[in-house]
């Protein structure tokens, strides 16, 4: 306190950015890209004696070098997408819902009941309608039982959410045990194989069209639902501050209800896609993570799901790329994995130079 009262700042300090431009938010991670790109390299070198830029190539063709690679990356990249338009509004709300697992595999049970069901016996176009209005509300259900509870009796929804993971994992078990193919595989099976009863039908001549049309079209509609709708405005406002919103006449009950059911009808509508139009089965692993890593997308995107298409593309490029350098200089999975830690740590670092600023003593000094 005494050097304080002398006069006597630190070094320097840490001060929230009240506002900062965009194209000055986009050029911090654009640098903070390329200099993953340089640390990754010098990381390959010393520990490989590789040159990165062959690495970096093998990335690519691990992602994009055949049109089959090429496509599966598409897919994998608008799952992804899908749960993390789900989880934008949710999270703009600062209500933390951590539970897009759980709700994926509970639109991806739904979808895999009605297409061992009437896989067979509904035309594919009216199958497909159901099974999407059966996951919409499956995911919708699974996702308002944590809002209500936060609403009423203020539970905290991290730990719900993450609850509910386990229940939907454990209820996907018993659907795997019930629906099990062959006797004693431990697995579904391929739902429909002969028939493709339920399947996405081909589109353009790809098997993945449908896949990408549906998920575009949730972003633009997210898009255009946070920044110009009543409910998008209301979602900001109790996400800012709870106080102002019920001063402002907002029941913030109806909100967080509301928005979680829109968010998890979305997170179901993804299990759908993933069983309809991606695996044609049903596991534990149906999610297979993307729940969790969705929320890196959303929150790196600042909940515009414009950003979050090419976030998307980059975290799928570099698993898809970490696979491929593993096996093609015999690299450890743990290797890759580090260099892809390696990006993740300098995109997500790079959020603390958009949100705060460094100020240094003398720059403090000469501006008195």
């Amino acid at each position: 306190m005494s050097n304080l009262k002398q006069g006597h700042e630190p070094l320097l300090r840490i001060v929230k950015r009240s506002s900062i431009h965009r194209p000055t938010a986009y050029a911090i991670r654009v640098a903070a890209v390329l200099l993953s790109l340089l640390v990754s390299g010098l990381f390959i070198f010393a520990v490989t004696k590789l040159n990165p830029v062959e690495v970096y190539k093998a990335m690519f063709a691990g992602a994009f070098g055949t049109a089959r690679r090429s496509w599966v990356t598409i897919r994998d990249a608008m799952m992804l997408l899908c749960i993390g338009v789900g989880l934008a509004p949710a999270f703009k709300m600062r209500f933390w819902n951590v539970g897009a697992e759980g709700q994926v595999l509970i639109g991806g049970i739904v979808t895999a009941g009605l297409m061992r069901a009437l896989g067979n016996t509904l035309p594919t176009p009216v199958l497909l309608a159901l099974m999407a209005a059966v996951s919409l509300a499956a995911g919708c259900v699974w996702g308002i039982i944590p809002a209500a509870f936060k609403a009423y009796w203020h539970t905290n929804e991290t730990l719900f959410t993450l609850m509910m993971n386990y229940v939907a994992i454990q209820l996907t078990s018993y659907c795997v045990a019930l629906w099990e193919n062959p006797k004693g595989s431990n697995s579904v099976g391929v739902i429909n194989q002969a028939t493709k009863g339920g399947w996405f039908p081909e589109l353009f001549g790809q098997a993945y069209s449908l896949n990408v049309i549906l998920v575009l079209a949730l972003a633009i509609g997210m898009y255009l639902y946070l920044s110009f709708s009543k409910h998008g405005y209301e979602i900001t406002v109790v996400g800012d501050s709870e106080n102002t919103a019920r001063y402002a006449g907002i029941s913030v009950k109806k909100v967080t209800i509301r928005t979680m059911a829109l968010s998890g009808a979305i997170c179901g509508l993804a299990g759908f896609i993933a069983v309809s139009g991606a695996s044609h089965t049903i596991s534990t692993s149906t999610a297979g993570g993307r729940g969790f890593t969705a929320i890196i997308v959303a929150w790196l995107a600042q909940f515009n799901s414009f950003i979050m298409i090419l976030i998307s593309f980059l975290l799928v490029f570099l698993q898809k790329g970490a696979i491929q350098i593993a096996s093609q200089f015999n690299l450890n999975d743990y290797a890759s994995d580090v260099i892809t830690g390696i990006i993740l740590f300098f995109i997500l670092g790079s959020e603390f130079f958009i949100n705060y600023r460094i100020i240094l003593r003398r720059k403090e000094h000469e501006h008195k």
